[in-house]
């Protein structure tokens, strides 16, 4: 059975304490929005998978209800930063797998200022579900007095250039790549422009990594309603449908750890390994991918994913982004709402709010960010802990 996305909503992602609203707020007006573009009532939906990190347990009751006292399912689910494409993947599953003609996957966040701690909830280390990551990383780099998350990307970053030759300018031109495109997306938490020499100067959080080039903590929502094939029929939501035609989660195996890089353990094996799925399944190659929205928590992650979705050779990312290749004009373009790095990171929103920008693209309507032509999606969600989902998305 077929799924298909018919509607999508977002709030504008915000710094943490900026605007006076709660999670079921958010989780209102993106909820809201998103039925509202498929043009139904929530009395219509029979499934909520409802994506957090932060909040206590049946959240997402409490964010559901601002919707509707409909007694349908609410399902809440935790998977670290991949928490909103697991959302996501849910209720495909519900709707191909005959359980419901019509889900709504939500997710949101309401966050603390700072960085993050080693996992989503900071905490003791010992008991924290990353403390084999971050021991393969103390092994290989210790302990500095970074942020845990910045720390353990920007290990893999100065691995990746002693190992490719990556250079410090390369990876500041994700940064400045995803900020421009950033400009033109009114739901981003950033919209200014950087050139690379002022991602290069400005505060060092991890070197290589400065401020400009990690995601920030953010507060916001997103939404998508999936239904079946039927459902678009019987609904006459043609104009609307944007298909799932593949999809997949991977979790970390031996190949996460037994090379003891930082590399391998904050995802990239993971990522290869839900690409080729993806790829296998649509019958569809990255090359005919058209846009792509992808988890570019830090720069390097962005380059890493490059090269394990096999949009370039083993550590030929950084060569990748300064040919621009991966912006309006090149073969891809790649975050073109901005990523996380500029758009904002609400962890249990992450993944929607990436679905919401390509059903955006692939239907024509986002504006002066579009991408010409745009008819095939593909999402990259990642969490440490770990989880990777990558969707394609095609809209016939």
């Amino acid at each position: 059975m077929k799924s298909y996305i018919v509607g999508v909503g977002m709030t504008k992602f915000e710094k943490p304490q900026s605007r006076d609203w709660q999670y079921w707020d958010m989780a209102k007006e993106a909820g809201t929005a998103a039925l509202a573009d498929a043009g139904i009532s929530y009395n219509q939906v029979e499934q909520v998978p409802v994506g957090y990190c932060f909040q206590a347990s049946t959240a997402g009751q409490r964010a559901a209800y601002e919707l509707g006292l409909t007694g349908v399912p609410v399902y809440n689910v935790n998977n670290n930063c991949a928490t909103g494409s697991t959302a996501l993947m849910m209720a495909r599953q519900f709707v191909e797998g005959g359980i419901g003609d019509c889900v709504l996957a939500l997710g949101f966040e309401k966050m603390k200022r700072g960085a993050l701690g080693g996992s989503a909830d900071g905490g003791d280390f010992k008991t924290s579900p990353v403390a084999r990551h971050y021991g393969i990383m103390a092994a290989g780099h210790g302990f500095e007095m970074s942020p845990p998350t910045a720390q353990i990307f920007g290990n893999a970053a100065r691995e990746h250039m002693e190992r490719y030759g990556t250079t410090a300018a390369q990876l500041a031109m994700v940064g400045a790549k995803n900020h421009r495109h950033s400009a033109n997306n009114p739901n981003a938490q950033f919209q200014d422009v950087y050139t690379v020499d002022e991602i290069l100067g400005a505060k060092p959080i991890h070197t290589p990594l400065t401020k400009l080039q990690c995601s920030p903590t953010s507060d916001g929502a997103a939404a998508a309603v999936v239904v079946s094939e039927r459902f678009v029929v019987r609904h006459g939501l043609h104009d609307k449908a944007v298909e799932i035609i593949a999809q997949a989660m991977t979790t970390d195996t031996e190949a996460s750890f037994a090379s003891g890089s930082c590399i391998d353990v904050v995802g990239k094996p993971m990522t290869q390994a839900a690409g080729r799925q993806v790829f296998s399944a649509s019958g569809l190659g990255i090359e005919d991918v058209d846009v792509i929205e992808l988890h570019d928590c830090f720069s390097i992650n962005e380059l890493l994913t490059y090269e394990a979705l096999g949009m370039c050779d083993e550590g030929a990312g950084g060569k990748l982004v300064e040919s621009g290749a991966t912006t309006y004009g090149g073969r891809w373009v790649v975050n073109p709402s901005g990523g996380l790095i500029s758009k904002g990171h609400p962890l249990g929103a992450t993944g929607l709010a990436q679905a919401a920008e390509l059903v955006w693209q692939l239907r024509g309507q986002a504006g002066p960010r579009q991408v010409e032509g745009a008819r095939v999606g593909l999402a990259h969600n990642i969490g440490l802990g770990g989880a990777a989902v990558v969707t394609m998305l095609r809209r016939d």
